[in-house]
């Protein structure tokens, strides 16, 4: 069967999808997104997700296009039609279309949205947290409201591409004080020397993960004692472990950083620990 999306009202082949060549999502990037991660069919961290989106379109004065409740709706069934368990699923929700202009179009212009799936192989991505994965550095070189899940990421997919073309899965950003504020697409961590989880605070404007702020909750319930303070990168490469968080990733172990060995340069206890209590709070609280 064909894979469905959903664009403006309608489910339609993704084949066949399209949005006006004058979105603004399209034109400006004046548009936010979600991703949820999918297991079993259920959306993940669900009302981290939506917080953040009502929160991103509020920061950006774009009207939310229907209740919660309805978008979880639309959402689930995307995903019943595209028959996907195990997976993500994208929401994007730009200004909407309007005459190209810099400034917002009228107001009642209605907001444009569209969703789609995409399958994950859950095997193949256990095998990549067992072995580890390898990151980069780059400058930090985005704008100042990083805060704000918007669709504007091409320093995300420059510093992605500039990962890949080295064998590396991630890239962190490292800020003019030389402090590491977030990978391209997930949020950094480390275990330091004393058995502290690090990661950086959100005063940096940095994104406020779902999973990073789930998996918060989880390792403080089960007993580690974390610290939302931010690191260097040679601080990383000197810690006990590394890993990174996202939707896409969950917990993954990150054994080199710029091709130096971090630990023992396999993924350590505590990773491999918290991935196994993500997936379960994750699986438990999915709707």
């Amino acid at each position: 069967m064909s894979r469905v999306a959903y664009v403006n009202g309608r489910f339609v082949r993704k084949a066949e999808a399209v949005v006006h060549i004058e979105d603004r999502g399209y034109q400006f990037a004046d548009a936010v997104y979600e991703v949820w991660a999918l297991f079993d069919g259920k959306l993940g961290d669900p009302d981290g997700h939506f917080a953040r989106l009502e929160r991103s379109l509020a920061e950006l004065q774009i009207t939310m296009p229907m209740s919660r409740q309805a978008l979880t709706v639309v959402l689930k069934e995307t995903v019943r039609r595209n028959h996907i368990r195990e997976g993500l699923a994208y929401l994007q929700i730009s200004r909407g279309v309007a005459t190209r202009d810099h400034a917002f179009p009228p107001k009642g212009t209605p907001p444009a949205v569209v969703i789609t799936v995409s399958r994950v192989d859950r095997d193949a991505a256990e095998s990549r947290a067992r072995k580890g994965v390898a990151v980069i550095t780059t400058p930090e070189n985005r704008w100042g409201r990083c805060d704000i899940k918007t669709v504007g990421l091409l320093p995300n997919a420059l510093a992605k591409q500039k990962a890949r073309e080295v064998g590396a899965v991630e890239a962190w950003f490292v800020d003019d004080l030389g402090l590491v504020t977030e990978g391209t697409s997930s949020n950094a961590w480390i275990v330091d020397g004393d058995g502290n989880l690090r990661t950086r605070d959100t005063n940096a404007n940095i994104l406020r993960g779902v999973t990073r702020l789930s998996l918060l909750d989880v390792a403080r319930k089960a007993g580690f004692n974390v610290e939302e303070r931010p690191f260097t990168s040679d601080e990383a490469l000197s810690a006990r472990e590394a890993f990174i968080t996202g939707a896409g990733t969950l917990v993954l172990p990150v054994v080199l950083i710029d091709g130096k060995t971090v630990g023992s340069g396999q993924p350590g206890p505590v990773a491999a620990r918290l991935r196994a209590l993500y997936i379960e709070h994750a699986k438990a609280t999915a709707v």
